[in-house]
């Protein structure tokens, strides 16, 4: 299909483009590395600035030789057409032309392909970071940063080229039709000039600092609400309105105490350079009257002309800046958080991982959480291919952390763990996680189809694969029977922010169906049937039971039932393997796991077991 200009214009920068490096932590670099590849349509843009402002000099000055012909003229002023005809060509086709080439540039050029430049940037540099930075931060603050950035960035780009360029070509073009008047002229201005830059040297730094807090006030604002909205079955449940209410309002008069701050320095600003931009036509029209017999009376309809524009454009390229100042601020406040260094990469020679087999080595492993609490120590622990493993202990005993580190969210403090002789580490992290499936007690859904969120374990899945996933998981029955606010229906119908609008054994059912369909060589089941009840559960088990043949497994579970027929069972106390071996051969023991047993009641693991391991 043929391109209009528009589209071909559009698509001068590939937004899509990977930025070089992590994002430095300084705002000029940061700024080069967002906006790389975009520099060849800025400098375009700023040509055409910068000959739209030429044009504006050119036409005062045209006009100045028009009213200095009428002045002196007895005869048709129709004799001097050519004049006439080359300043109606420059109002009429020439400025049109070059507004409007600028108008494309900012508008179709510029504005949606920085945006979308920086917006990727940071997007892909934020979701390779580690969980803890996740889990350090609201992820409503991170996504308002992102887009707070980008947006700024685009606005910094767009006034720069639109009114710093503009209103630059200005001056000098303003200086050189001064010039050929009287050399006392350019001197005013520059006088003028020195004073205008001094004024926005002692505002623009202060702008920009309460530009930044601003921001960040605006970001805390954002993240307090969608974590409130994200919690909000919890919010209702314990009465929780007038805290988060409270929690709300105080970053909300926080963010009103910065705006005003914001906004009486901006005021003050405004004002002063209103001022400052009405003395330049009073001190060159002025001067140009006192100079009667050197200056003509074209040349002072063109100095006043040209004055008042550059008073006009003064107002205007000084709001600029300070807009400029305040998005300054802005991307600064958004690099601050988002340029942080990644803390868990590949290494750089990393490698896909190889799985032929299926075995995992823990190799005297420790990890305790910078040693705040919790975790494991010196565990040694061989899983061999198509070993079904459960792992049990109470709360805080390491079992998620054993899990964690197999996944690799974290890095092993000391000794390594190792899957078919592969060090993790040495191997990249995508096909890793590739090679193990996972479901998880706290199940995760994206607002998106039920087709989608199961077809997410393998995204070149069919309709029938995906179907045969969730007939396996038990899931297909109440798929069928979904349906949206949009009346979308069966597996087209989107399942709300985080899976609400399923319980929680539905959840579960599509994580389940998810992993099968993935049908990945190691599998890992933290508390995967939790939410379920034991009909259904029954059920799952017989068909997990099929899925898990060939299949290296790990099973954290709480509710012993469910893992008692597995091949051996480790029982984790304080971060230590206490007791490993089959049911029957802890049950023999009389140790932990025996109590466990014993203790359970309605087949959970929980406090009771704690206390009696004690």
């Amino acid at each position: 299909m043929k391109q209009t200009l528009i589209q071909r214009a559009g698509g001068l920068v590939d937004t899509r483009a990977p930025g070089e490096g992590p994002p430095p932590a300084t705002l000029w670099r940061f700024m080069l590395w967002a906006l790389k590849g975009a520099w060849p349509v800025i400098a375009l843009g700023v040509v055409i600035s910068l000959s739209a402002g030429g044009v504006e000099v050119l036409s005062m000055y045209m006009l100045g030789l028009i009213v200095d012909l009428v002045a002196g003229e007895t005869g048709s002023i129709l004799a001097h057409w050519p004049l006439l005809l080359v300043a109606a060509g420059l109002m009429v086709v020439v400025r049109p032309l070059l507004f409007g080439g600028l108008a494309l540039t900012q508008t179709v050029m510029i504005g949606p392909n920085v945006f979308n430049l920086v917006m990727t940037r940071l997007y892909r540099w934020t979701i390779d970071q580690s969980v803890t930075f996740f889990d350090n931060d609201f992820a409503g603050r991170l996504a308002q940063k992102k887009v707070q950035a980008a947006n700024s960035l685009t606005e910094v780009t767009i006034e720069s080229v639109n009114a710093l360029t503009l209103g630059l070509a200005t001056v000098i073009g303003t200086m050189a039709l001064l010039g050929a008047v009287n050399p006392w002229l350019v001197l005013i201005l520059l006088v003028w000039f020195a004073g205008y830059l001094a004024f926005l040297r002692v505002y623009l730094p202060k702008i920009r600092v309460r530009s930044a807090a601003r921001a960040g006030a605006r970001a805390n604002v954002t993240g307090q609400v969608v974590d409130t909205l994200s919690n909000i079955k919890t919010v209702k449940l314990f009465a929780g309105r007038r805290h988060e209410d409270s929690m709300t309002l105080g970053a909300l008069d926080d963010l009103r105490g910065k705006a005003l701050a914001f906004g009486d320095l901006t005021t003050r600003f405004r004002l002063g350079l209103i001022a400052i931009a009405g003395l330049l036509p009073v001190t060159l029209i002025g001067a140009a009257i006192a100079m009667r017999g050197s200056v003509t009376p074209g040349d002072i309809a063109a100095i006043g002309g040209t004055a008042l524009r550059l008073a006009q454009m003064t107002g205007w390229i000084s709001f600029s800046i300070m807009v400029i100042y305040g998005h300054l601020g802005e991307v600064e406040d958004g690099m601050t958080t988002l340029s942080v260094a990644h803390d868990l990469t590949d290494a750089p020679d990393a490698v896909a991982l190889e799985v032929p087999q299926g075995e995992i080595r823990y190799d005297d492993v420790s990890f305790t959480y910078g040693g705040e609490s919790g975790g494991i120590e010196g565990i040694d622990l061989t899983i061999t291919p198509g070993e079904k493993l459960a792992i049990v202990g109470a709360s805080g005993a390491g079992k998620s952390t054993l899990v964690a580190l197999l996944m690799r969210l974290y890095d092993t403090e000391k000794g390594a763990v190792r899957i078919d002789g592969q060090d993790i580490r040495t191997v990249t992290q995508d096909s890793l996680r590739s090679q193990i499936g996972m479901v998880t007690q706290e199940t995760s859904m994206f607002n998106r189809s039920a087709l989608d969120n199961i077809r997410y374990g393998r995204p070149d899945a069919t309709q029938e694969q995906v179907t045969a996933a969730a007939r396996r998981a038990e899931a297909h029955e109440f798929i069928l029977d979904l349906k949206d606010a949009e009346g979308r229906t069966g597996y087209g119908a989107f399942l709300g922010e985080r899976g609400v609008k399923l319980s929680g054994g539905q959840r579960q059912r599509i994580a389940l169906a998810r992993a099968i369909l993935k049908d990945a060589p190691i599998l890992v089941l933290d508390e995967a049937t939790s939410a379920l009840d034991s009909e259904v559960e029954a059920e799952i088990q017989t068909a997990l039971t099929s899925f898990m043949q060939g299949k290296t497994v790990l099973a954290i579970a709480h509710r012993l039932s469910t893992i008692s027929a597995m091949d051996r069972i480790i029982v984790l106390e304080q971060g230590h393997i206490a007791e490993e071996g089959t049911h029957d051969d802890l049950l023999s023991q009389q140790g932990l796991y025996a109590r466990y047993w014993e203790r359970q009641s309605g087949g959970f693991l929980g406090d009771d077991a704690a206390e009696a391991a004690e």
